[in-house]
């Protein structure tokens, strides 16, 4: 993503380009959030924006992204969804019928807490939204697990962009080289997880 068009967003439109940005990033997975978040982050150092209230309204954007694709979940079935993102729409938001099949399939495996964790997985992140409108997921539920990952992950963000400073791309680049690194940690957190819950599950006689 250009970093003029960034700034541009964000200097107009302050706090609200954030939370446009971020909504548009959940609809629109390709374009990636650790890049706003963390140029967010370095604006903070010389603009008038601060570090609480870019969190909030990061999140807030987010989730209303989110919320979009839970509602088409509901309104929309899979096979309609894969035959939409197989046609022009598909090649126009970057996306395939199997990034769909693979977030629903990590939703039905994990259930709830793929709602929360997933908010961490690139693509996933916006995509298990989807499922979750499909198998009509507490409505409730899903705001709070979502909202709770999302704070997790923009605030990490964007207190390591400023951090960075102007180094800010640089770490960027790094979080991208060690992606998948950083994916086969939460995916080790996840199983532990799931492990200690089934563990403390009283066992029927």
């Amino acid at each position: 993503m250009n970093t003029a068009f960034l700034t541009e967003i964000i200097n107009q439109y302050g706090y609200l380009g954030i939370a446009l940005l971020l909504a548009v990033e959940n609809i629109f997975p390709p374009i990636p959030s650790e890049i706003v978040l963390a140029f967010t982050g370095f604006a903070t150092l010389n603009t008038s924006l601060q570090v609480v209230p870019s969190i909030i309204f990061a999140t807030l954007g987010a989730l209303i992204g989110a919320l979009v694709l839970y509602f088409l979940g509901k309104i929309i079935s899979a096979e309609r969804l894969e035959k939409i993102l197989a046609g022009k729409a598909g090649k126009f938001l970057h996306l395939k019928p199997e990034a769909i099949e693979k977030s629903a399939n990590f939703f039905y495996r994990h259930g709830g807490p793929a709602v929360f964790f997933g908010r961490c997985v690139p693509v996933i992140r916006s995509l298990i939204s989807i499922p979750a409108g499909m198998t009509n997921y507490p409505l409730g539920k899903f705001l709070a697990l979502t909202t709770l990952g999302t704070l997790i992950w923009n605030t990490a963000l964007i207190w390591l962009g400023r951090l960075a400073g102007h180094a800010w791309p640089h770490f960027v680049s790094i979080f991208e080289t060690y992606g998948r690194l950083i994916l086969s940690l939460m995916i080790v957190v996840m199983l532990i997880y799931f492990w200690l819950r089934k563990k403390r599950q009283p066992k029927i006689k």
